[in-house]
């Protein structure tokens, strides 16, 4: 069972590796936002892994939080492309 773990750790690297050029490199706004959420999803199944190799709970809470870290950081993106601000202000004062 270790060397599935120890595979699906090397596998994900190499995702996270390629997000990461995609990153970098996207052509447009839409394809980092997707690329950075990727990059949440594949950092908290690293460290996940990590923890089942290592046999302990610790992880479980910096997996909570960069979750929920990864979704906020979505959600703003995904408001910033619509709306092209991400605080409502009221210029009207």
């Amino acid at each position: 069972m270790m060397a599935f773990y120890w595979i699906s750790l090397m596998l994900v690297s190499c995702a996270f590796a390629g997000l990461l050029f995609r990153l970098v490199k996207g052509p447009t706004v839409a394809d980092r936002v997707v690329a950075l959420d990727a990059i949440g999803i594949s950092l908290v199944s690293i460290i996940a892994l990590l923890s089942l190799i290592m046999g302990t709970a610790f992880f479980l809470e910096i997996i909570l939080l960069l979750s929920i870290l990864s979704f906020i950081g979505t959600a703003a993106f995904a408001k910033f492309i619509e709306r092209g601000e991400i605080f409502d202000r009221d210029h009207n004062r």
